[in-house]
């Protein structure tokens, strides 16, 4: 899960820095490279320049997850998720490497994915976001007739969920690296969804980020195309202004329609786990909104 008050995850692959974003405003600083490099000649300097882009770019386990899956060849953007990088435990790093071929994808944006394929006839659920994946893996468990298509950048987490996917034999996960609007646009086909899950995004809680908060009208637009008729976008935050701006661009939204009877927030449901993240949130009156639309 992303970045916010109750929960320390995050969605996934490198925000691009932008002339608004300083060091502790939600963007990761840019460390100059001219200070490691400074006196050597240029033709040395290229080269120790290029070694290192290279090196950022190999996958940090034999066969597991990509660096950068989508390389340079879609557009750069300004993002919605923040980078994060954290210390690989063995036993992530052990199911990274054993199980990313056999559960992993990364998200290149070069093919097209046959998602009854992938997951055996099952109906597919993508899950934006998943943090350590133990709210993934419980929804697995209690619904193993649905697929969860689980995308985030977080390499702890990634090799995380595929342990205890592994550990509990649920075949009903595959675990996508990199950024999930590529997977939208490119990589899924239309009415290819049975719904969606955005629990606990990034707020971006400064005005001036907001432009990054992945709930806007844009991303609706292409997430309508993907979803199947009377299919389910299911937000999460505890983020009250983002939870506000969560209901307005989705009310206003014409190809998804509230299912709270009140047009306003939904009761927690039963299928979406009480993280101890969340749990930790609450206990510091963090008030939490579910948001539950249907697609037209």
């Amino acid at each position: 899960m992303n970045p916010s008050p109750t929960t320390p995850g995050g969605v996934a692959p490198g925000a691009e820095p932008t002339a608004d974003d300083a060091p502790g405003a939600g963007a990761s600083p840019v460390a100059p490279d001219a200070p490691a490099t400074a006196g050597i000649p240029d033709d040395l300097r290229a080269a120790a320049l290029d070694r290192q882009r290279r090196l950022r770019q190999e996958p940090r386990f034999p066969g597991g997850p990509a660096a950068d899956p989508a390389g340079s060849h879609h557009e750069r953007r300004i993002r919605s998720f923040q980078p994060r990088r954290s210390r690989v435990s063995p036993g992530q790093q052990e199911a990274l490497e054993r199980l990313w071929p056999k559960w992993g994808l990364d998200i290149d944006g070069l093919r097209v994915l046959d998602l009854p394929e992938l997951f055996d006839g099952l109906p597919v659920v993508l899950e934006i976001g998943f943090g350590m994946g133990e709210a993934t893996a419980q929804m697995a468990a209690d619904d193993p007739g649905t697929g969860i298509l689980a995308v985030d950048v977080h390499t702890p987490g990634q090799g995380n969920l595929l342990r205890l996917a592994d550990r509990n034999g649920m075949s009903n996960i595959r675990v996508a690296n990199g950024d999930a609007i590529i997977l939208l646009r490119e990589m899924l086909t239309p009415d290819s969804l049975d719904g969606l899950r955005v629990y606990f995004p990034d707020p971006w809680p400064k005005s001036r980020h907001h432009k990054r908060r992945l709930i806007q009208p844009e991303f609706l637009d292409l997430v309508a195309r993907r979803l199947r008729p009377g299919a389910v976008l299911h937000c999460a935050t505890d983020w009250e202004p983002y939870a506000e701006q969560m209901l307005e661009v989705l009310t206003a939204h014409p190809r998804f329609e509230n299912t709270a009877a009140d047009g306003g927030y939904a009761p927690r449901p039963a299928f979406r786990p009480l993280t101890r993240f969340e749990g930790q949130g609450l206990d510091k009156g963090h008030v939490v909104h579910d948001l539950l639309f249907a697609r037209h």
